[in-house]
């Protein structure tokens, strides 16, 4: 009955204001609040207050009442983070709107006064005596008659929070960008109403929760099983109601549950899992449960089930393949972040084994040494300085008195074994230490340092000294899946990133990423010549990247990944990291689709025990995500660019060679750099061609 604009009621709460300095009454109509809720912001000044003034008024020239009401019911407050009455009855009630009782309907239409104060779910005696109010009007007014309106009054208040379906498991992820919401809205983050879409892929994410559980819970069986989370009374055991007490103090943790040993049998236990139900572990579930001793020891093989459990104990479970296996939480923690290496959108990301265990996010708060995993840099600033996959190396002893390692080093092979003359190819492929070291020796420590920052490497985060070749450098996750993405993408660098866009409740766009993106065909750079903002650039050439790839490759087909041939696949590359003592284990790999990284180790850096090296405890879970994300997806090897040739070379010099040289074998060069034979005799040949730059090809290293 008014034209937009309450008049009356405004006049009254602005006299209020001036008569008590504060707002006591509020005087904005439906319409001013449609008007406020899609057009304006939340400041509170004369200067909105006008403009809502002005919008209703042509609001209600141009729509009918019915409409400005339900716009208005689309889109109000109405608790618990609640925006419209269809949100608030999915939150209230699990329903959908056109499901719900008269009775339920009205305590959703009590709520606009005090939301926040008034929900069943805050305060269901208020929220029973506004849902009261709203049908005593709709009697007063004719819309319901008596018997229906006592019924409704009768109902029970059943209202409870009811949090929408959880589509994936992600909380390491949900953390961070709760915190970048705050970062950037402030506590109102909380409570705008701001919608957040992720570039998380919901089934990516849940193989990656997956495959990091799997290979955690695999290490920590290799070490024994270190006994029950603790030990009752067994004369308990004949009262249900205590033990589902019992149950109800020990939390589960990841996807492991409690339960409690009642009866063994020679090689089976009968555990209660709780509310009346028991289950049988066979002894397939329970056999490897050897004694941990230390990180290195474990006890006898056990022979019976009394060797590992004894009733009264309550242990962890877990649940595979529609059986039981006795569990326990993994000392040991783990990371597994994937990004799309075309624009850097963060697909995957598990910064642990548990959050509500331990909320530190190993994707991108630990900075652990990468190992050998951190080779490939130093190998493809080599190749940009002239050096070929055919360049020999001494994989010979070395003692090193470096005053920036403060005393004697003497870098050593994984095998402790060395093989003399290495191609620069089997030396990444095999991950000989000393090759590297003398690699990096050559090449010079801080032309490495620099070239490393191509891939998004800090240089105050790089050792200025030779312990780099073997990865000393502290690094996340999240850091090497940027820079192995350069090798994955041909060699463009991308940012990481996993917020898609924002938008608030009034369904305004409030950010959109702009990712820099992989565009081989763009010229890179825009009309006035500066780089395009939307492409991504390019900071190794295309030859590099693809002869990196290749040696990569040969990681996988032959050298320390080569379990990851199990895929069935030959587009994957990738490398294996393993640091002293096996403190830290990595595989970082990639396809063209997808880079990912895993990583397994202490946090407080401590030995992973012997034999747990990247390719034994990270490679499984990297094969087990990858093969899972890449199901169906078909192939797509890096095409060879322009510039590329390949030579026949003999084996052992790395020079080409003769067809009819048994040691014959091929190797890709860059055009420029790739040796020219004029043999003299059988299988002779000559040394390497000069380079373009008027330099000579490195000479082997001795």
């Amino acid at each position: 009955r008014h034209p937009g604009v309450d008049y009356h009621g405004l006049l009254r709460a602005a006299f209020e204001l001036i008569r008590t300095g504060h707002k006591s009454q509020g005087g904005s109509t439906i319409t001013m609040q449609v008007a406020r809720n899609f057009f304006l912001s939340r400041e509170k000044t004369f200067t909105r207050k006008l403009k809502e003034i002005f919008l209703a008024l042509k609001i209600n020239r141009e729509l009918t009442k019915q409409e400005v009401l339900d716009l208005y019911l689309n889109k109000i407050y109405l608790g618990n983070r609640a925006y419209g009455v269809g949100a608030a009855a999915q939150i209230y009630y699990g329903k959908n709107l056109d499901r719900l009782s008269l009775a339920q309907i009205a305590m959703i239409a009590g709520l606009p006064k005090a939301p926040s104060r008034d929900n069943p779910v805050a305060d269901p005696r208020r929220a029973r005596s506004r849902r009261g109010y709203v049908l005593g009007r709709m009697l007063a007014l004719g819309y319901i008659n008596r018997q229906t309106y006592e019924r409704a009054m009768a109902e029970p208040v059943t209202a409870g929070l009811h949090t929408l379906t959880v589509g994936v498991h992600a909380p390491y992820a949900a953390e961070l960008v709760r915190a970048e919401m705050v970062d950037r809205y402030g506590p109102q983050a909380y409570t705008a109403g701001y919608r957040v879409y992720t570039t998380l892929n919901a089934r990516l994410q849940r193989d990656a929760e997956g495959a990091l559980r799997d290979g955690l819970l695999a290490y920590d069986r290799r070490h024994g099983y270190r006994g029950p989370v603790r030990r009752i009374d067994p004369a308990l055991l004949r009262e249900p109601a205590r033990l589902d007490r019992i149950l109800a103090d020990v939390p589960a943790t990841g996807d492991l549950h409690p339960g409690i040993v009642t009866a063994l049998r020679k090689r089976a236990a009968v555990l209660y899992l709780g509310a009346g139900r028991s289950d049988v572990l066979d002894w397939d579930a329970l056999s490897w449960a050897r004694r941990y001793i230390d990180v290195d020891r474990t006890g006898p093989r056990p022979e019976r089930a009394a060797d590992v459990l004894a009733p009264g104990d309550v242990v962890y479970l877990y649940r595979r393949a529609r059986h039981w296996w006795l569990a326990q939480p993994p000392a040991v923690q783990g990371a597994l972040v994937s990004v799309d290496p075309h624009d850097g959108a963060v697909r995957a990301l598990v910064g642990g084994f548990d959050y509500y265990r331990s909320k530190f996010n190993r994707v991108v708060q630990a900075e652990r040494q990468p190992g050998s995993s951190f080779k490939p840099f130093i190998y493809s600033a080599a190749l940009h300085k002239g050096y070929t996959a055919a360049s020999l190396i001494n994989d010979a002893p070395l003692v090193f008195d470096d005053p920036a390692l403060e005393n004697l080093w003497r870098p050593e092979n994984y095998s402790g074994r060395f093989h003399g003359p290495t191609r620069l190819r089997e030396g990444l492929v095999h991950s000989r230490n000393l090759v590297s070291v003398r690699l990096l020796r050559a090449i010079g420590i801080g032309y490495a340092i620099d070239y490393a920052r191509r891939f998004g490497f800090d240089a105050g985060q790089l050792p200025r000294n030779l312990s780099l070749a073997l990865g000393s450098a502290g690094v996340t996750p999240l850091q090497m899946a940027r820079a192995y993405s350069v090798f994955a993408n041909g060699g463009y660098r991308v940012e990481p990133y996993y917020l898609e866009r924002i938008v608030d409740a009034d369904d305004r766009v409030r950010y959109r990423a702009r990712p820099r993106t992989v565009c081989p065909d763009c010229a890179g750079e825009s009309a006035a010549g500066a780089p395009s903002p939307d492409v991504a650039p390019r900071v190794i050439s295309a030859q590099n990247d693809y002869l990196m790839v290749s040696m990569m490759k040969d990681v996988i087909r032959r050298g320390t990944g080569r379990r990851a041939r199990i895929l069935k696949r030959t587009d994957p590359a990738g490398k294996t990291g393993t640091t002293n003592d096996q403190r830290d284990a990595w595989f970082c790999g990639f396809n063209r689709d997808l880079t990912t990284i895993a990583w397994v180790g202490f946090d407080r850096p401590a030995p992973l025990g012997h034999g747990e090296t990247g390719a034994r405890a990270a490679l499984p879970i990297w094969i087990e995500f990858m093969g899972a994300a890449l199901k169906g997806v078909p192939q797509r090897p890096l095409p060879q660019p322009p510039g590329i040739v390949t030579v026949r070379i003999d084996r052992d010099t790395g020079r080409p060679t003769s067809p009819d040289n048994p040691d014959a074998i091929f190797e890709t060069f860059r055009t420029r750099y790739a040796p020219r034979a004029k043999p003299r005799g059988p299988h002779r040949t000559e040394r390497p061609a000069s380079r373009p730059d008027g330099g000579r090809t490195p000479a082997p290293l001795f």
